[in-house]
């Protein structure tokens, strides 16, 4: 039997197989953030018994979108329809990680209550695009948080991850990567603070930490997990020493004693794949030492590169992305060999169910050749 369909443990779940649906952003939520039942569609539809999902980015205060469209928890009006979702998920024996999320500075004035500004760790100009009523436009220049306003961030991300728990999630990972706020805050290209949430590794790497524990007090290390990318540049993201930086991070997290670490392999820029960065999954090869719990990899993996790093003993997990959006059923045609469903990428942010549940299972495709 292959690695990739061996049963592993994660946290305090034993799970059937190591495919895992990636958290991936498809901007399909009603007015208020709140997801419906199409949502709640496609996460049963890429359900199998002992699978692990990770559902998109869910924004955790109402500063932090940087996506119309985009789910919330950062009201209880969100809940009931992602109890909807985790429960159409456990209906059909799958597990699903809540992925918390704030933009930071990648978001734009007409997403921001009142139309304010985006806020950031500091005042750097940058690139990069939010999706508004507009389409995709420039992010607004971002603001410095006030030191006094961070332990209001830390409270948004615990109090979203007590309504994960009221709406039925199995866990919460935490989004430190794609030039989000947390990694904003990690990387000194985009954190030139002097209080004690800048300069050493150490400050830059406060808020992940203080956050990571702020949702531990709610759930439990076993069901509380974050994601990183030491690779990452979307959002003009960039360190002097990304070694030391993610090194010091891991080292952080495993103390902690978290139920796993979803690492972003270098091939993979924003939401594209960047065919000029060197291709070789290396992440997870130099964290490996720094983390004892399990470790996920995401990242333009296909079936033999996934049980190619598997078997290496970097990761212990690999999570897909474009491939499950457009095969519901990416388990069993991985693990069967069969052919795979062409995506469409013009159809995947926002939209209807028109490239979001209408893909083919293999036998629907079968029947209909």
């Amino acid at each position: 039997m292959s690695t990739l369909f061996s049963p592993v443990e994660v946290g305090s779940y034993e799970l059937a197989h190591r495919v895992v649906l990636a958290p991936l952003t498809r901007m399909r939520a009603e007015d208020g953030a709140r997801p419906g039942p199409l949502m709640a569609e496609y996460y049963a539809q890429r359900t199998s018994p002992g699978a692990l999902l990770i559902g998109e980015a869910t924004i955790a205060a109402p500063e932090g979108n940087g996506y119309l469209g985009a789910p919330g928890l950062y009201d209880d009006s969100q809940i009931e329809g992602w109890k909807a979702v985790t429960d159409a998920v456990h209906a059909k024996g799958g597990r699903i990680f809540l992925q918390l999320y704030h933009a930071g500075r990648q978001s734009n004035a007409q997403l921001q209550p009142d139309g304010g500004q985006p806020v950031g760790p500091s005042e750097i100009a940058h690139g990069g695009v939010a999706y508004t009523e507009s389409g995709w436009v420039p992010n607004t220049p971002n603001r410095a948080l006030r030191t006094d306003e961070i332990a209001g961030i830390v409270e948004s991300f615990r109090l979203a991850a007590a309504r994960g728990v009221k709406a039925g999630f199995d866990g919460v990972e935490l989004h430190a990567a794609n030039g989000y706020l947390f990694d904003q805050f990690l990387q000194d290209g985009s954190n030139r603070r002097t209080d004690e949430y800048g300069g050493p590794i150490e400050n830059r790497a406060r808020l992940l930490l203080d956050t990571t524990r702020a949702v531990i007090s709610v759930w439990g290390a076993d069901k509380v997990a974050v994601r990183l990318g030491p690779s990452g540049s979307w959002g003009d993201m960039s360190d002097s020493d990304p070694q030391a930086l993610f090194g010091y991070v891991a080292d952080e997290l495993d103390k902690l004693g978290i139920a796993y670490l979803h690492l972003i392999e270098p091939r993979i820029a924003g939401n594209v794949e960047d065919d000029t960065r060197d291709q070789r999954p290396v992440a997870a090869q130099s964290l490996r030492a720094r983390f004892r719990h399990p470790i996920i990899v995401a990242g333009g993996f296909d079936g033999d590169s996934a049980e190619a790093i598997l078997q290496s003993g970097d990761a212990d997990l690999v999570a897909f992305g474009r491939h499950f959006i457009a095969n519901p059923d990416l388990p069993e045609r991985l693990r069967k060999q069969l052919p795979l469903n062409p995506y469409d990428r013009p159809t995947f942010f926002g939209g209807t169910e028109i490239g979001y549940t209408d893909y083919p299972f293999y036998r629907e495709s079968a029947l209909a050749a």
